[in-house]
């Protein structure tokens, strides 16, 4: 088994803004082409189905680590997932990651490459199942 580690899938983003498909797909970095280039992960196809494509190829976890792939459940008008690569762990529910294409359709930040934004466990247990992503544009 790989050593690349993959949080868990199970995640309920709570964010205050939602993904969609960009107008031009040529000019736009993809969450998943960045996430795959950033972490080395040979996984491929949608976010969301990342968490099962790593098993038994690739360490999987709940808690997030430094250089481990955040796999965010596909929902609402985020019907591809997200996955974004932990840069830093600040505590037990707080970490930087690096993602690219979190921001909403239309807008001048679409498919660009976002860095050390926080995001944080607001599950009642502390176990990453709900989590905040920061959006800077919207000081969110």
């Amino acid at each position: 088994m790989r050593t690349k580690t993959m949080l868990s899938a199970a995640l309920t983003v709570v964010a205050t803004m939602a993904l969609a498909v960009p107008q031009s797909a040529e000019a736009a970095m993809q969450c998943v082409t960045y996430a795959r280039d950033a972490s080395g992960l040979n996984l491929k196809g949608d976010a969301w189905r990342w968490w099962d494509a790593a098993a038994g190829v690739y360490e999987r976890g709940t808690a997030p680590r430094e250089g481990a792939v955040l796999v965010f459940k596909r929902q609402g008008r985020m019907s591809h997932g997200h996955v974004s690569v932990v840069r830093r762990t600040l505590n037990s529910r707080e970490v930087l990651v690096d993602h690219a294409n979190w921001a909403p359709h239309r807008s001048p930040g679409r498919g660009q490459i976002a860095e050390a934004v926080p995001v944080i466990d607001v599950s009642p247990r502390n176990d990453w199942s709900q989590v905040r992503v920061f959006y800077r544009p919207a000081g969110e």
